[in-house]
Parts: structure tokens; C-alpha cells; sequence
């Protein structure tokens, strides 16, 4: 069997196995270079040599887990015989801060829109995590204004999802469809474009925002998770474990401020 043909079997496992799909088209993309880079001659020594080759350590990271993801699936699915794949090693990185956006930002940018869609756009950024690409694919019918959802049909995963809507969103979406228009009506790169003209950060970085409030405000891990389209509960569990001391604080707080009654001690 091809080389290719297994990358071609192992994508389509991925996608049945209800992964994000933009994920497996990168662990391909890295498979195909490492092809390319060994002549077919994959072993366990060129594959080091590839990742010393990486340009940064998120790149050679990134080739890792790709080696060691088909590598799995190989066991089990009589792939190449790449027995030697957990020995592939995993380059340390240092995450550095993302862009998050906060309530403070949040208020200051919607003060500075001067027209209903922008003012419409900021705040579907902000109750709904959305990606770019996911709400400019968002129509009228996607919108349940009773039960406050919106219905995300075509997420990263390749799973329809359901995200909130803030009452904030349901009020400007109903002042929206008064005006007849189209309820976004500009692209992805329009919507950057938008934040850029706001002096906003970047939309990836209102989807951070959004799970970041979310959490800070008692949203369990599980529901952000699920509104956010996340596969696994690895990234929500990244953005819980950044907030983890400041949220032991608060509930600290709230503890040492409840009124008790204790008995009168006496003397």
C-alpha cells in the first residue's frame, strides 16, 4: 500500500473519530514533508534528524505529534510499521501570553462602534466565542431569539453546535431584523478588517475572552467546552488551569464572607 494511501485511510479515521478535521489536515500536510525530507526512508533516526530541522520548537512539537499520532493509528489499523513512535521526542516549548479580551476592552470597543452591525458584531464576539469563519456563515435561520442559541452548523470539528446569546445580542439581533438587512453581511477578513478600524484585538482573541468570562463566572468547564466546539477538554482545561489560583482566591473570599452564627462563647 502507497504511502499515501495510508495518509488517506488515516485522515478518514481521523474525521470518523469526530476530531477536528483543520487538525488531521496539518498532521497530513507534516507527514507528506517528512515523505518528502526522508525519501521514504522513515525510521526512527530520521525522523530526529527532521525535527532538529524544524525551524522553532513549536514546529518541531507540532511534526512530533503528527509522527505519533499515525504512528498510533498504525498499531491498530495495519499502518507502516512504526513501532518506535512513542520514543519520538517531544520538544519543550514555552507558551507564551495570548491576546485575551476582557470585560473592560469589551465596553471601550463597543463604544467606539458607530453603526448597528458593527455594534451587532462586537457583541456576537463576545457572548458567543464564535470564530470568525463560523459567523460569517451565520444567517437569520440561525438564530433562536426565545431560547437565547444560535446553531453553528459547520464548526472546525465538522460538528453542529449550539453557543449562547447574551440578552445584549437578542436586543440588537431584533433591531437588526427590523432593518431588513442581512444579518452579518461581510466576510471573515471583513470582520478583522472591522476590529482593525475599532482599534479591537484580533476575533481569535474575543473567542479567548469569552471562555475566560465565562469560566471566571462559574461556567463549568464541560458547558464552555461544548458551546466553544472543542474536541477535547484540553484547551478548556488550558484556559481553567490559567485561572485556577485567581479562581481559589475568589471562592476563598466568598467562603470568609459568609455569615455564620456561632454560639456565644462564654467567658
Amino acid at each position: 500500500m502507497d504511502f499515501h494511501d495510508y495518509l488517506d485511510e488515516f485522515q478518514a479515521d481521523w474525521a470518523l473519530a469526530r476530531r477536528a478535521v483543520s487538525t488531521g489536515r496539518y498532521y497530513r500536510r507534516y507527514l507528506e514533508q517528512l515523505d518528502a525530507h526522508t525519501g521514504g526512508d522513515v525510521t526512527l533516526a530520521t525522523v530526529k534528524v527532521w525535527l532538529a530541522d524544524s525551524p522553532s520548537a513549536e514546529t518541531a512539537r507540532a511534526r512530533a505529534r503528527a509522527v505519533r499520532a499515525f504512528g498510533k493509528w498504525g498499531e491498530s489499523n495495519d499502518g507502516p510499521d512504526w513501532s518506535w513512535w512513542p520514543k519520538v521526542p517531544l520538544a519543550a516549548t514555552h507558551p507564551t501570553p495570548q491576546p485575551t479580551v476582557t470585560e473592560d476592552v469589551y465596553r471601550a470597543v463597543r463604544g467606539r462602534c458607530t453603526s448597528l452591525r458593527d455594534t451587532l458584531i462586537v457583541e456576537l464576539l463576545w457572548s458567543t466565542g464564535l470564530r470568525a469563519s463560523e459567523l460569517e456563515r451565520l444567517t437569520r435561520d440561525d438564530i433562536n431569539l426565545t431560547d437565547r442559541f444560535v446553531v453553528v452548523r459547520t464548526s472546525k470539528s465538522g460538528k453542529p453546535r449550539l453557543a449562547p446569546l447574551s440578552d445584549q445580542a437578542c436586543r440588537l439581533i431584533r433591531r437588526h431584523q427590523e432593518s431588513g438587512r442581512e444579518l452579518i453581511g461581510i466576510t471573515r477578513h471583513g470582520i478583522r478588517l472591522l476590529m482593525q478600524r475599532l482599534d479591537a484585538p484580533s476575533p481569535h482573541a474575543w473567542r479567548r475572552g469569552w471562555a475566560v468570562h465565562a469560566l471566571r463566572h462559574g461556567v463549568s468547564q464541560a458547558s464552555v467546552q461544548s458551546a466553544a466546539g472543542w474536541t477535547s477538554p484540553a484547551m478548556a482545561s488550558r484556559y481553567t488551569s490559567a485561572l485556577s489560583d485567581e479562581l481559589a482566591i475568589s471562592e476563598f473570599k466568598s467562603l470568609a464572607t459568609c455569615e455564620v452564627a456561632f454560639p456565644r462563647v462564654p467567658k
